[in-house]
């Protein structure tokens, strides 16, 4: 049937597209260079054709997204290699304002007009240009500020103060499984970790959506499951 050959079709399309972009890494679902995201457009275009079934045989779309996707790796590879190509397949900032001087020609290059600029400014929280030093276009589309020295935000180096490092919370529960190598790079194990809920009368671990190692209290936070009984009983 038609029907089933759009789905088959279809199915090979995702597949094949989602293989694809974790060969090509996680930059092509991050702020894209040009190149990127012509590829992106190029291969997903492809996709878009053989999942409706504009043409017969599958096997020539596939290896003209496989041939896209190694040139895009390749030239990555080349770009991290080269400056000289990575400034021409990915661009290199523009600077668009530095003490008090706003560089028309480069506003102009970018396609960008001086309101469109100052709504960006606006949108980081700076309405006033004096409180900026510097303005950069990003070659990925996004505009970077530096701010004067005598605006911008009081950090404890300022103060003389030696705040202690956080680290990023290591999550040793989810859904009532633990985790056991984020468990391990904490230095505890599985015997603390329930001698730690049963101090917080947790008896049953599948209760846990979520338990998280904070180092700086060498201690968990805990998120239980939210039941549904629980929400009838707030809402009747």
């Amino acid at each position: 049937m038609e029907i089933g050959r759009v789905l088959i079709s279809s199915l090979i399309s995702l597949g094949s597209l989602f293989i694809l972009t974790k060969l090509m890494g996680n930059r092509e679902m991050a702020q894209l260079s040009m190149f990127d995201y012509i590829s992106s457009i190029a291969i997903g275009s492809i996709a878009g054709e053989m999942a409706a079934m504009s043409t017969d045989n599958l096997i020539e779309p596939l290896l003209s997204m496989t041939f896209l996707s190694l040139f895009t790796v390749t030239i990555n590879f080349l770009t991290c290699k080269s400056i000289i190509l990575r400034r021409f397949f990915q661009g290199q900032a523009l600077l668009l304002y530095q003490k008090g001087q706003i560089y028309e020609k480069n506003l102009l290059y970018a396609k960008l007009d001086i309101g469109e600029l100052l709504a960006e400014c606006r949108i980081m929280g700076y309405y006033d240009l004096e409180e900026i030093h510097t303005i950069y276009l990003e070659s990925n589309g996004k505009i970077s500020i530096l701010p004067i020295a005598s605006t911008r935000p009081v950090i404890p180096e300022d103060l003389n103060i030696n705040p202690v490092q956080n680290t990023p919370m290591a999550n040793v529960i989810i859904d009532g499984r633990i985790m056991k190598g984020n468990l391990q790079s904490t230095g505890k194990n599985e015997t603390w970790l329930i001698k730690q809920l049963r101090q917080k009368n947790i008896i049953d671990i599948n209760e846990v959506m979520l338990a998280t190692f904070d180092s700086t209290k060498d201690d968990i936070n805990i998120y239980l499951k939210f039941h549904k009984k629980y929400k009838n009983d707030i809402f009747e």
